[in-house]
């Protein structure tokens, strides 16, 4: 495509996900046929050496060390949020405000009134906006709802989900943005992906009867002494589905030895499904219908009939990784903001999820199941 408009991307924050960010944009233009040519406008982060030095690695034109100047930045048409949690609503509603389009890693809020919030603010300014779900972009995750469906598992009976990993296990690591109230925990780092998945796979949550655990009640301050947690480590719960199926979902940051499960298992009447992140080019499904003496779950490798696995290799089994996930969720939000298709998971549907992680804190603290009815 010639002579496509161009996207000029604002990025606030040059750590992790800023980078896993960047590397998205620049694999989604030269994998997919995009409507915008993506320009690397401007990066900022906490100062301005940080930011310049950020913007020389990682290919931005511009740097600054106040991302308000991306926000009053006329050329800028995208705001790309990846700095840490508490910050998400202010930057948010400042770039919706200013009439830009709005990209915001996962938790979108600190609370579900402040994602509503958001979701509201963004409908009224017309903005596009999306939340970084990028584990939902799996084409092994889409194959298994169609597989849903269509009824190839029959009727659903059961669903068990966690995401698991273990950045948290040592009590001797520092006090960080996501022991804050406002960075809101494992629940709301780890468990709103596994809650996502749930809902993408199955329909809406009806109810869940939450148990949040704090394991490590204090954690070094980086000046000597010790800072109290008041965030779970852990959170387990029970959950019902709208369509009459039970199951549970455990998130957990101490989860020593694992370093990305994020894994679900489906059954019902016909057949299952089981699937880890950990092998996330695989989709593991047993038929009730084989022959007896033939049965057993059978493996199925993601290969180019899994759209849009083609695009980045013609050879079924070479594997698509961690940051093509984000560039096929970059794809997505790019073409819906050109009016091409549906804004992929936007801010409503983060609110939607932030919802239930308010609701899971909720029951656990009362002890009860609880109404969350879409």
């Amino acid at each position: 495509m010639t002579n496509r408009p161009k996207l000029r991307i604002g990025l606030i924050g040059s750590g992790f996900m800023g980078k896993t960010h960047v590397f998205g944009f620049a694999t989604a233009q030269r994998v997919f046929d995009l409507p915008f040519e993506i320009v690397l406008h401007t990066i900022a982060d906490r100062t301005d050496d940080i930011a310049a030095q950020a913007s020389r690695s990682l290919g931005f034109a511009r740097s600054s060390g106040d991302w308000r100047t991306l926000i009053s930045d006329p050329e800028i048409d995208l705001i790309d949020i990846t700095a840490p949690n508490a910050f998400h609503k202010e930057m948010a509603l400042a770039a919706i405000a200013a009439g830009k389009h709005v990209y915001c890693e996962k938790p979108l809020a600190q609370l579900a009134g402040d994602a509503w919030e958001m979701a509201d603010a963004a409908k009224r300014a017309g903005v596009r906006t999306q939340v970084g779900f990028n584990y939902l972009c799996n084409p092994m995750l889409r194959l298994a709802r169609d597989m849903i469906r269509i009824g190839e598992l029959g009727e659903i009976r059961s669903y068990r989900g966690i995401h698991a990993e273990d950045y948290m296990a040592d009590p001797e690591s520092p006090f960080t943005f996501r022991h804050d109230p406002a960075g809101g925990g494992a629940l709301a780092d780890l468990g709103s992906h596994a809650l996502a998945t749930a809902e993408y796979l199955l329909g809406p949550i009806s109810s869940v009867l939450g148990d949040s655990v704090t394991v490590i009640d204090s954690r070094p301050d980086g000046a000597g002494g010790k800072r109290d947690v008041e965030v779970d480590d852990l959170s387990r719960m029970f959950v019902r589905f709208d369509n009459g199926a039970s199951g549970s979902i455990e998130a957990s940051w101490i989860a020593t030895g694992r370093k990305m499960q994020h894994d679900f298992e489906v059954y019902g009447t016909t057949g299952a499904l089981i699937f880890t992140q950990e092998r996330f080019n695989e989709l593991h499904f047993y038929s009730a219908a084989d022959q007896a003496g033939r049965r057993g779950f059978r493996r199925i490798e993601a290969g180019p009939d899994h759209d849009p696995y083609g695009l980045f290799c013609v050879a079924p089994g070479h594997q698509l990784g961690f940051n093509d996930l984000k560039a096929i969720e970059i794809a997505n939000f790019v073409k819906a903001i050109s009016g091409e298709g549906p804004e992929p998971m936007n801010f409503r549907a983060g609110a939607r999820i932030q919802g239930l992680v308010d609701d899971v804190r909720r029951s656990s603290g009362r002890g009860a199941w609880i109404d969350v009815s879409a």
